[in-house]
């Protein structure tokens, strides 16, 4: 199973790198078939693997134009890598409020303060935004933005990398078959 090993890699690197350990690489594709990577963090893992961001945003916007795209896991100091090719789907808004409200009240406040991705003039327009923010929920529950939340990214493939002397790495391949996954070595 696929999703008990990248668990069990992930518990390791959690480890060895507890502040990293969940940063991915996304990769996303544009309208013009340009890809675009990324570090986004992993947030959940059950029969996708979730992570959440302004919709908005240019990898928001290219997830619900191209749902298609992949992730990377690279922990150096273990010599592993996980590829992981997904489809993109946003999850329900009650997963989104759920964990919206276990963020800090600060980056809860940000979500409404960044139009992502977009250009701003000067960051002081971001701390003037920030102040009107925070003016309007002071004293209330800061709720999440309709353009804020997740993505679960439904694996068709993952592989599973672990450096060896000689550069003789082993390549686990697992590919679904029916609901079922099919595992493959391949050659370094």
């Amino acid at each position: 199973d696929p999703l008990a090993q990248l668990h069990a890699w992930l518990d390791e690197a959690k480890t060895s790198l507890p502040d990293d350990y969940n940063a991915m690489a996304l990769s996303t594709v544009d309208s013009g078939g340009v890809p675009h990577s990324r570090i986004v963090l992993l947030r959940g893992l059950d029969t996708g693997l979730v992570f959440y961001t302004n919709y908005t945003s240019d990898k928001g916007r290219e997830l619900l134009a191209h749902p298609a795209c992949s992730i990377l896991f690279f922990w150096p100091e273990l010599e592993r890598q996980v590829r992981v090719v997904c489809t993109a789907q946003k999850v329900d808004a009650t997963e989104s409020d759920a964990y919206f409200a276990t963020r800090p009240r600060e980056s809860r406040l940000g979500a409404w303060v960044s139009d992502q991705s977009a250009p701003i003039a000067t960051s002081n327009s971001l701390n003037y935004k920030l102040n009107e923010v925070a003016q309007r929920f002071e004293g209330k529950e800061v709720n999440r933005p309709e353009y804020w939340g997740g993505f679960r990214l439904t694996p068709s493939r993952f592989e599973f990398w672990q450096g060896r002397p000689s550069r003789l790495h082993d390549r686990l391949v697992y590919m679904p078959t029916g609901d079922a996954w099919t595992l493959q070595r391949l050659q370094p």
